[in-house]
């Protein structure tokens, strides 16, 4: 029975990076579903407003005042990301935007690097101490709070999606966007609302995540490739599928970090890894992604 516990608890505490992961991955498939897009710098934008969100609580501010005057700074960010750095390229090869991501993953890092410096600072945790006992599975405050976060964030945008006239025109413009602008909807306004959007969730996950990993320059590099892994097993078009993405590949890196020896604490980096080979190599759309379809 004790073993069983044990398994149980390493979920749960899977389930709560998971819920991080989810919510980074989140962020990426909704720029890859408006613009065909993979951003590479996505982790660099959640890592840069968790700053500005530590720099208001530095100068007096509540925290939970601070909150939502970083996701309007973010929202705002990452618009005017879209329209001076993204679009110029947008009807560029591919390889072109992946250097453009690449390097706008570099210059925001070393920006904040700059201003912040590179040393490592404590970033206040908002959930209290402690936890709860379920049949001998302790489940901190802290993973419920993020997992609440997270499930908030789903909410919301779902209700955004499918239940409000901007909704729909973003669904519109995701799905063609072609068919979108010659319907008369401003496609060019929408895909910046879609940056917007995602450098929103991404700074959640970033604020999320900083309390345990401290906050720095590079915390988010190694979030970003479980993100990366959780959308590619979810599907890089559903953002239901980025969000159980999340947790399985949370899930999965605990269970394999308690039980597999070879791998332990050290490579647990490596699991990801091998999820997206897997996925890559088996279905490659995700588990529920679409296979695109050509008409000859």
């Amino acid at each position: 029975m004790s073993a069983v516990i044990e398994v149980l608890q390493q979920v749960v505490e899977g389930v709560g990076s998971g819920a991080v992961y989810a919510s980074l991955a989140l962020a990426l498939v909704l720029i890859h579903r408006f613009t065909g897009i993979v951003n590479f710098a996505q982790g660099e934008l959640a890592m840069i407003s968790t700053y500005v969100a530590w720099q208001l609580v530095a100068s007096g501010m509540p925290f939970w005042l601070a909150l939502p005057v970083t996701l309007a700074v973010s929202f705002a960010g990452g618009m005017l990301i879209e329209r001076i750095v993204i679009r110029p390229v947008q009807a560029a090869p591919e390889l072109t935007t992946v250097i453009v991501t690449v390097g706008l993953f570099i210059f925001v890092n070393a920006t904040a690097g700059l201003i912040w410096s590179f040393t490592v600072k404590d970033f206040p945790q908002q959930f209290p101490d402690g936890g709860i006992d379920l049949a001998g599975v302790r489940v901190d405050w802290s993973t419920l709070g993020i997992i609440g976060v997270v499930a908030v964030v789903m909410g919301l945008l779902y209700l955004l999606f499918q239940h409000t006239s901007i909704g729909l025109v973003m669904r519109a413009v995701a799905c063609n966007p072609a068919s979108a602008r010659l319907s008369g909807i401003r496609v060019g306004r929408v895909l910046m609302l879609g940056w917007g959007l995602a450098a929103t969730v991404g700074a959640v996950s970033g604020v999320l995540v900083a309390p345990v990993l401290f906050l720095e320059p590079n915390m988010m590099g190694g979030v970003l490739i479980y993100a990366f892994a959780a959308a590619t097993l979810g599907g890089f078009d559903s953002p239901v599928g980025a969000v159980v993405g999340g947790l399985l590949v949370g899930v999965a890196e605990t269970l394999a970090g308690a039980y597999v020896d070879v791998i332990g604490a050290d490579l647990k980096v490596g699991v990801p890894l091998v999820i997206i080979l897997a996925v890559l190599l088996v279905r490659p759309q995700g588990l529920f992604g679409r296979a695109a379809v050509e008409r000859a």
